[in-house]
């Protein structure tokens, strides 16, 4: 099991999370969906060791991540862990390839030739950044998170800036990925379709997940 939530917990205000077991395992593509404000980047957050909970335990790799000390969770974060966010992150007085050439040496990876492929980058590599297209540096930035060959990887609104169709492809990029890796995929989304589109589909709602029909 590569993830294991045990009687998790978490509140503001309100409650997010109560008592909730979550487990997932590798090859898994997992979606969850909530309305403004219902926790879901909370959840996430809990999920990916930037949150601890206020009850309960988190286990990746079937280590006790809020109990890790510092370092070890770092090392964690840095190799097994990707993180996606609706913004790129990119370096933007960078190109494109050195983008990618940061990730290489941080995650002590080889960049992948076929993630270049998977996600139509290769003919922009001597780019700067700033002269992609928001599709591109959205796939350029998921390449990157990708260099270091993460097996747990978590997404908010991964595609909340895109269009409908190149949302589409980029997620289709990032299920293929993990078919073909036998990662973990866990992400937070506004659209429906891409949420069925996932083996596992729920919904954040009174601090609790419901599975999606």
């Amino acid at each position: 099991m590569l993830l294991e939530a045990k009687n998790l917990s978490f509140s503001y205000e309100k409650p997010i999370i109560k008592n909730l077991d979550f487990c997932a395992q590798g090859g898994e593509i997992i979606s969850i969906m909530g309305v403004s404000g219902s926790g879901k980047s909370t959840f996430l957050h809990l999920l990916s060791s930037f949150l601890k909970p206020q009850k309960g335990k988190v286990s990746l790799f079937n280590l006790d991540i809020y109990s890790l000390p510092q370092d070890k969770l770092l090392t964690l974060r840095r190799k097994k862990i990707g993180m996606i966010f609706q913004s790129h992150y990119l370096f933007l007085g960078f190109s494109a390839y050195e983008n990618l050439q940061v990730a290489s040496i941080l995650g002590e990876e080889k960049i992948d030739e076929s993630l270049l492929k998977l996600f139509s980058i290769a003919e922009v590599l001597d780019k700067n950044v700033g002269a992609l297209s928001g599709g591109q540096q959205q796939r350029l930035s998921i390449a990157r998170i990708l260099t270091k060959k993460p097996q747990i990887i978590f997404a908010d609104e991964p595609t909340g800036n895109l269009d409908r169709e190149t949302a589409m492809n980029v997620m289709e990029s990032l299920f293929s990925y993990v078919k073909t890796s036998n990662s973990l995929f866990i992400f937070v989304t506004h659209d429906p379709l891409l949420a069925h589109k996932a083996s596992r589909a729920y919904k954040l709602e009174n601090a609790t997940l419901k599975a999606l029909k």
